[in-house]
């Protein structure tokens, strides 16, 4: 699990400077300032999932469920809440209809809290 984590860890990681060089560069001539600083805050919980989830690897055993929840909770939850906004940045330059991904966000931004929770518990335990 170790491993599997700091992988995600990077992959997050690098992902979130990529768009943001794109984001600071390219997609400012394409995205009004509102979808800008809306793609900006999907970079930042991306960076700071990818962060935490680089620390849990080299620090925790994964032998506790709540540590494994953690890094289930973190992971998914970057997943569902930074793309989703990526994807809802994006929707009017693409000209499509994607407000169905307006709830996504939040239950993404609901799974990282279960994954913060989740090694506040296996602190605790």
């Amino acid at each position: 699990m170790n491993t599997t984590t700091l992988v995600i860890a990077t992959l997050f990681g690098s992902s979130s400077i990529i768009l943001g060089a794109f984001g600071a560069h390219a997609f400012k001539k394409i995205l009004s300032a509102e979808k800008l600083a809306s793609f900006e805050v999907g970079i930042r919980y991306q960076m700071y999932s990818a962060l935490a989830l680089l620390i849990l690897g080299f620090q925790l055993d994964f032998d506790i469920y709540y540590e494994r929840l953690a890094v289930y909770g973190i992971t998914a939850g970057n997943i569902l809440f930074s793309f989703s906004i990526y994807f809802l940045s994006f929707a009017e330059y693409w000209k499509k209809n994607l407000k169905f991904l307006g709830p996504i966000t939040p239950l993404g931004g609901l799974f990282m809290i279960v994954g913060w929770i989740s090694l506040l518990l296996s602190f605790l335990k």
